[in-house]
């Protein structure tokens, strides 16, 4: 092609073209970008360039945050991005509401100290899943989630019992002083919820009507719901499809996924650390 526009090359520029050695930046480019490649299909694929750089240094791989960006735009590879939050929840006006212990507070100073909650829904081929949560302010682990195809109080009641459970098994139990905030909804202000919240001995708490502030927090954490999971796997088929789906992505959320409020680490290990820290003071006042 180059000759039929006049330019000569030699026979033997271009068999030592292909003979020539890749350079160490060649080489080094394709061992990082297996890496990048690896650490954003384990991660369901929503890492951006900042997480993809914060994961391969957890690795021990050392690796500039510019290479990894330029690496990421050769393999085509970018974090998911958010879209709209929907609102599901309905408030019931003849249900009486508990007062706002939060008021857009959303830190804690230990596990089970604050819960807040929320559902969502997905559509599905066989019609509307309703998918709830119960997250762990402190560390924003997801300690308790349901799905069902109705949006009855039992799906929160489910998560409630959930997120219990799961604190009993590891022996973490929740205890009195703690608050349970959700979104304004009939299914949190109902008889059976409130007498659940009493006989655990949780402190209710909900915000004012009509203002996605006061469960911000909830709000973003259903946001990633939909953007790491529900949205990139669609079509979903059912029921037992979202709950599997939705089982494997909380794992991997509080095992794996890392946070950046929690300083770059996924919440398991957040909160293993915080109990790790107790142990030394617990053992210092035996001893004293």
């Amino acid at each position: 092609m180059l000759a039929n526009h006049g330019l000569k090359i030699a026979t033997s520029t271009c068999y030592t073209a292909k003979k020539r050695t890749p350079s160490a930046r060649a080489v080094r480019d394709a061992k990082r970008k297996t890496q990048i490649s690896r650490v954003h299909a384990d991660n369901f694929g929503v890492y951006g360039v900042r997480k993809v750089w914060r994961q391969l240094q957890r690795e021990g791989i050392t690796v500039a945050r510019c290479t990894v960006a330029r690496l990421m735009r050769d393999l085509g590879l970018q974090g998911a991005r958010r879209g709209r939050k929907i609102r599901t929840t309905v408030r019931d006006d003849g249900h009486e509401r508990a007062a706002d212990l939060l008021q857009r507070n959303f830190t804690a100073s230990r596990p089970n100290e604050r819960w807040v909650a929320d559902f969502t829904y997905v559509a599905t081929w066989s019609g509307i899943v309703y998918v709830a949560f119960v997250v762990d302010v402190f560390s924003r682990a997801i300690v308790g989630w349901s799905a069902t195809t109705s949006k009855r109080a039992k799906l929160v009641l489910d998560a409630l019992d959930m997120a219990l459970w799961r604190r009993d098994r590891a022996g973490t139990p929740a205890g009195p002083g703690l608050v349970h905030h959700p979104d304004v909804g009939s299914q949190y202000t109902s008889f059976a919820f409130t007498a659940h919240l009493l006989e655990a001995s949780i402190d209710a708490s909900i915000g004012t009507v009509g203002d996605a502030l006061d469960n911000a927090l909830m709000e973003s954490q259903d946001g990633l719901y939909k953007t790491d999971l529900i949205k990139p796997r669609r079509p979903w088929h059912g029921l037992a499809d979202v709950e599997l789906g939705t089982a494997e992505w909380v794992d991997w959320f509080n095992n794996q996924r890392l946070h950046s409020a929690i300083g770059d680490i996924p919440p398991h290990e957040y909160e293993t650390n915080r109990y790790a820290e107790q142990q030394p003071q617990r053992a210092a006042g035996v001893n004293a």
